[in-house]
C-alpha cells in the first residue's frame, strides 16, 4: 500500500469536487486495498458515479466496535487561482497541497493506514466499522442514504470523526439549520407599483425582524448560543416591475440546548404567518460529555502527540456525525483528525507531513485500546 503520504497524494490526486462528486472511483479504490487486507467491503451506491463505503473487521458479542468515519469529497477550486496544481499532491517545505487534503483526504488516509496496519490483530476483538462517505459536503447526504439503506450500517460503541482539528480532539459540534424564507406578492407595471404588492417590501420587513431576533433556549455550556446569519436574498425579475416573490436565505448555527423544531416555530412567529420557510439543511448538534470515559481515555492517548492534555472543546463546522451518531444510538463521539482546520475550503489548502504521519500512530493507539490488543 506504501506510506500514508503516498496514499493521501493518490486521494488528492482524484478528482472529487461536489458537485458532480464522481467519488466512486474514490470508493472502489479504497475498497479493494481494505479487502486485500481481510476487510469485509460494501459499496452502497449514491447517483452517477458516486459512491459510499463501509467496511468491516472483527466483532464479538461482548462490545460493539469502534465506528471510524470521513469523507472523500471535496468543495470546489473558488474563483482565486491556486500557485500549486490542486490535483498533483505535490509537496513542499513539509505540507502537501491539493484540493482536499486536510478536508480531509489525508484523514481518510490516517484512519484507513492505521485500521490496515493492525488488521491481522483484529479477529475476534471488539474490530471496527470504517464509514468512508459521499455527499458531506452539501449537507451530509451520502451519510444520511447509508442510515436510510436496510442494513447498511452495524453497531458502533463510539464514533470518531477524521475531520481537520490538527489531532486535537473536539466532543462535539454545532448544528446547521439552513431555511430559505419565501415573501409572494402581486405584480404591476414598475410605473403603477399602486396596482401591485411588492415582494421585496416584505422580505425587508422579515429581514428586519430577523435582524432582531434573539433565540430563546439558554446557552449551550460549551457552545454558547445559537447563532442565525442572512447569508443571500433575491427577488424581482426586472427593474420596471413590482415583484411577485422574494427569497432569503437563513444560515443557523444551533447548539444542544436549541432544538431545530422550537427555532422554526420562533422564526415563524418572528417573521409572520404570510412567510413561507422551506428547511434545505437540517442537521441537528452533537455533543458528548468530556467525562465520558472513553473519551477521557482518548484524551490520555493523544496527550503524548500534543505535548500536553487536552481540554475539552467543540467545533463549528458540521460532519457526518450529525447523521451517523444518532443512527447508532448515540455513542460517545469525538472528531480527531490531522487536517488543518483553517485551510479547509481555502485556496492552495494543504496539510502537514507530520502531523498526518503522527495521526496514524495516533489512531493505532486509539484503535488496539478500543479492542483491548
Amino acid at each position: 500500500m506504501g506510506s500514508v503520504i503516498e496514499l493521501t497524494k493518490h486521494l488528492v490526486q482524484m478528482n472529487t469536487i461536489n458537485p458532480p462528486g464522481d467519488e466512486e472511483a474514490c470508493a472502489r479504490f479504497l475498497g479493494n486495498i481494505l479487502e486485500k487486507a481481510k476487510f469485509s467491503v460494501s459499496l452502497h451506491p449514491f447517483g452517477e458515479k458516486r459512491a459510499s463505503l463501509v467496511a468491516r473487521i472483527g466483532g464479538n458479542s461482548t462490545k460493539k466496535p469502534l465506528c471510524i468515519t470521513g469523507h472523500i469529497d471535496t468543495v470546489p477550486l473558488g474563483a482565486t487561482a491556486w500557485t500549486k496544481d490542486p490535483f498533483s499532491g505535490e509537496t513542499d517545505a513539509g505540507r502537501l497541497f491539493g484540493r482536499g487534503t486536510s478536508d480531509m483526504k489525508c484523514g481518510v488516509a490516517a484512519f484507513v493506514t492505521a485500521a490496515i496496519e493492525l488488521s491481522d490483530r483484529l479477529s475476534g476483538t471488539p474490530g471496527l466499522e470504517l464509514v468512508i462517505t459521499a455527499g458531506e459536503e452539501v449537507g451530509c447526504q451520502g451519510a444520511f442514504d447509508l442510515v436510510r439503506q436496510q442494513g447498511a450500517l452495524g453497531r458502533a460503541g463510539a464514533v470518531l470523526v477524521g475531520e481537520p482539528t490538527s489531532n486535537f480532539p473536539f466532543v462535539g459540534h454545532k448544528g446547521a439549520y439552513w431555511l430559505t424564507a419565501k415573501t409572494s406578492g402581486v405584480t404591476a407595471h414598475g410605473s403603477m407599483p399602486n396596482l401591485g404588492e411588492n415582494a421585496v417590501y416584505r422580505a425587508a420587513k422579515a429581514i428586519t425582524a430577523l435582524e432582531n431576533f434573539k433565540f430563546s433556549n439558554p446557552p449551550h455550556e460549551m457552545m454558547g448560543q445559537a447563532t442565525l446569519n442572512v447569508g443571500m436574498v433575491h427577488g424581482g425579475l426586472n427593474i420596471n416591475s413590482v415583484p411577485d416573490e422574494a427569497a432569503i436565505s437563513i444560515d443557523i448555527r444551533s447548539v444542544p440546548t436549541s432544538k431545530h423544531k422550537d427555532v422554526r416555530d420562533q422564526l415563524q412567529k418572528c417573521m409572520g404567518h404570510d412567510v413561507e420557510l422551506e428547511t434545505f439543511i437540517d442537521l441537528e448538534s452533537i455533543y458528548s460529555e468530556p467525562d465520558t470515559p472513553w473519551i477521557q481515555t482518548v484524551f490520555d492517548l493523544v496527550q503524548p502527540y500534543l505535548g500536553y492534555r487536552p481540554e475539552a472543546k467543540v467545533a463549528t463546522y458540521f460532519t457526518d456525525a450529525a447523521a451517523l451518531t444518532p443512527a447508532y444510538g448515540s455513542p460517545p463521539t469525538l472528531i480527531l483528525g490531522p487536517g488543518e482546520a483553517s485551510m479547509a475550503h481555502q485556496t492552495d489548502e494543504y496539510c502537514v507531513l507530520d502531523r498526518v504521519e503522527a495521526s496514524v500512530d495516533m489512531y493505532k493507539d486509539i484503535i488496539s485500546d478500543w479492542c483491548e490488543i
